[in-house]
């Protein structure tokens, strides 16, 4: 699942001027931004910058955007936001039918690309975490309202910091949580925690899903924290 805390935006914008002030202006709203380099190659960046949103630019080199989409489409379901100086409403038609989410003309208010990018991230991400009551990773799946973890038709029950655990790393796979972070999830200020007492959450963690027959899912990241790879 995305975390909430910071989304990777891919700009597709051959305007290196353009790119630039859209790339601070996101930078500055808390997004990443991955700038478009090799515009004969659009697919292979994609897959390669796994964002959760894409900007493109609907005249750029080579292929135009509505190419990049459709081939995009055939892989993933990214929301896709246009920005373009192409205003017809054939322009538009195309774009959607091409499998955009929306279409933004240039010249832009900022304001107005930062609202269209703050709405399909909504609706493609933040309401469908809220209304998700159950995480899946390499088999394991977690029941949220049920406080439980089942792998290989095999459950067991959680307790409340177990749980906030395995939702944190979950949540974040392929990340790493540091330890900071996740003392911060289950103690209201970590400075009068022991540290010791993070480690032997996540032992009982790691036990219970040993006990499931899941061996490794808990890396630790020495010095740095823990992550779900």
């Amino acid at each position: 699942m995305i975390s909430k805390e910071r989304y990777r935006i891919y700009l597709v914008e051959d305007d290196a001027m353009l790119a630039e002030e859209i790339s601070k202006l996101l930078v500055k709203w808390g997004y990443e931004v991955r700038r478009a380099e090799m515009f004969d190659d659009i697919l292979d960046e994609f897959l390669a910058a796994e964002p959760q949103v894409v900007l493109m630019d609907v005249n750029i080199p080579r292929f135009d955007g509505f190419h990049w989409c459709k081939k995009i489409r055939e892989i993933s379901a990214v929301p896709i936001i246009y920005i373009s100086s192409r205003d017809s409403s054939m322009d538009v038609i195309m774009g959607m039918n091409n499998g955009g989410d929306d279409y933004l003309t240039k010249p832009f208010d900022n304001a107005v690309l930062v609202a269209k990018l703050q709405a399909v991230v909504r609706r493609a991400y933040e309401y469908s975490f809220q209304e998700s009551r159950v995480l899946r990773c390499r088999g394991l799946t977690v029941h949220l309202e049920e406080a439980t973890a089942e792998y290989d038709n095999q459950k067991c029950e959680l307790t409340k910091n177990e749980l906030k655990i395995l939702r944190l790393l979950m949540e974040n796979q392929g990340k790493i949580v540091t330890r900071e972070a996740l003392m911060r999830s289950l103690w209201d200020d970590e400075i009068y925690v022991n540290e010791n007492t993070l480690t032997v959450n996540v032992n009982r963690v790691r036990l219970k899903l040993e006990e499931l027959g899941l061996q490794s899912f808990i890396t630790t990241k020495k010095g740095m924290g823990y992550a779900v790879l």
